[in-house]
């Protein structure tokens, strides 16, 4: 059994959406499927519908924030039928454009709002914008947070080690040296794996990603972290259900984490 904590199902075609539902099932791999907007978050809960292995979570991915920030009366119903919230948060490294960064922070802020209000988990993405995705979390008095391929600096990380955060290692430990040093600094209860499929791998590789990276990612992590693969398994697993053990809205899946 794995653990894919940040995945893009919905961004799969049709042709490509049965063969990884069936490496998903195949592999056994828990895979919280995130949204980036409300159509995102449509399919994503058509597909999961077909895999009791999927979680589908709907969110406004930062990229996609000026569209919302003058609707953001739309965004209730569809955090009140999600089990989790994400993608969500700010991006300063790819949206250049410092314009859009008020539109980020309302549509963040709301979502945090409503996660806080209705006590769900959320899936935040804060590349660039580490600093202030931190101060945003904490100021909405956010406790549970799965912080998603952080590649940021190491003291902002360590404010969000220190706030119980969980954070995502994913197929960028496989290229990049610093991706490997935040893999070692962070702590074995806080540890969680991704592949940000499929395009994560794309960016990188310019080949797309497929559900099977899950088991390069947790071979890497064990060399990286100079333990056993059997070891990362073991403890993502652990710390994924402690996630989900006293939360309503995500024990329907917790049968599938093995403990």
């Amino acid at each position: 059994m794995f653990v894919d904590a940040h995945a893009h199902l919905d961004a799969y075609t049709d042709d490509e959406i049965d063969g990884v539902l069936a490496a998903i099932e195949q592999n056994r791999i828990l895979t919280v499927g995130v949204s980036v907007d409300a159509a995102s978050f449509a399919r994503t809960e058509s597909i999961a519908a077909r895999s009791s292995l999927v979680v589908p979570a709907f969110g406004v991915h930062p990229w996609e924030a000026p569209r919302h920030a003058d609707a953001l009366g739309d965004l209730g119903e569809l955090a009140d039928r999600s089990p989790l919230i994400g993608e969500i948060g700010l991006d300063h490294r790819f949206v250049t454009d410092r314009t859009q960064w008020p539109a980020q922070r309302r549509v963040f802020s709301h979502l945090l709002h409503l996660a806080r209000e209705q006590d769900k988990l959320v899936n935040v993405h804060c590349v660039g914008g580490e600093h202030d995705t931190a101060e945003t979390l904490l100021s909405h008095g956010i406790e549970r947070a799965i912080i998603h391929w952080y590649s940021g600096p190491h003291d902002v990380l360590a404010e969000m080690i220190a706030a119980g955060f969980l954070f995502t290692v994913g197929v960028e430990v496989l290229h990049s040296d610093h991706i490997r040093g935040i893999a070692r600094a962070i702590p074995n209860d806080q540890l969680l794996t991704e592949t940000d499929n499929p395009g994560g791998h794309r960016w990188l590789t310019g080949d797309t990603g497929n559900p099977s990276l899950i088991s390069d990612v947790v071979a890497e992590l064990a060399s990286t972290r100079a333990t056993s693969r059997e070891e990362v398994l073991t403890t993502v697993r652990a710390n994924m259900a402690r996630l989900f053990a006293n939360d309503q809205h995500l024990t329907p899946w917790l049968d599938q984490l093995p403990r």
